[in-house]
């Protein structure tokens, strides 16, 4: 049995977790990254992780979809949340940019990239690495990481242009794949010229994926990003399994494995 992390998880957003995570051990997962989104989430993160410690990790964060119903002082409440609890989490995330039109009627521009530099800023005070989120914003997303000179970061779930594709692994930047490594095509280009030494597995879950049977996602289904990918990169499943678990454990500086 191959030994995984599910390095990008929204577990309470997932019915029954008890069983669900029962699952995921099942299928080999040994850790989990647990995301936060909002005030709430967090919070929720960090009981899940209190209530499966050594097996699930907590990332705290404040995503763009998040940002239309907040007032400036929510946000630098949140902000103030993530701080204040720095020694206890693994990373800043999720947090990033999203220029989906749909999102952008509600969260300019100027709001989100002023809100992920501040979330950087934290990342870099507090040598964490983020997780980011870059939906049609690769370029700024990447450039505002370097900008606050953050020095570990992943980008997850990437399908953005090739060209910034190498400026994030020429900055040392991972990068990670989901089950769309199946079937989504911008997806699929950009594992596979990401090198192995530079690539995480995660689920996103409670995600639904597929084209035509579709399925919501839980921490098993690493499993079958993992079998995607290694198909996408020509390499056998052991190997890829021992070197994004190793990864990962470099990136969030995991103790458990």
């Amino acid at each position: 049995m191959h030994r995984l992390i599910d390095t990008h998880a929204h577990l309470e957003e997932i019915e029954d977790l008890p069983t669900v995570l029962d699952k995921a051990k099942e299928a080999g997962v040994i850790s989990i990254i647990a995301v936060g989104s909002d005030y709430q989430s967090n919070v929720e993160v960090l009981q899940i992780c209190q209530d499966y410690p050594g097996f699930v990790y907590p990332a705290l964060g404040l995503h763009p979809w998040e940002l239309e119903n907040l007032s400036s002082i929510e946000i630098n409440e949140t902000l103030s949340f993530i701080e204040t609890r720095m020694d206890g989490i693994v990373a800043i995330g999720e947090i990033g940019l999203d220029y989906d039109k749909r999102v952008l009627k509600v969260s300019p521009k100027p709001l989100q990239q002023e809100v992920f530099k501040q979330l950087l800023t934290l990342a870099l005070k507090h040598n964490k690495p983020a997780i980011i989120h870059s939906r049609y914003a690769w370029q700024d997303a990447y450039d505002i990481v370097k900008e606050t000179r953050v020095k570990r970061a992943v980008f997850h779930w990437f399908t953005g242009f090739s060209s910034v594709l190498r400026s994030i692994l020429d900055s040392g930047y991972f990068i990670s794949a989901t089950p769309a490594a199946e079937y989504h095509e911008e997806h699929r280009r950009a594992i596979r010229e990401v090198p192995l030494n530079r690539l995480l597995l995660e689920t996103d879950c409670p995600v639904t994926y597929g084209r035509g049977d579709r399925y919501t996602s839980q921490p098993a289904d690493v499993l079958r990003a993992l079998k995607a990918v290694a198909a996408l990169k020509g390499t056998d499943e052991t190997t890829l399994a021992k070197q994004t678990t190793s990864n990962s454990v470099e990136l969030f500086s995991l103790k458990t494995v």
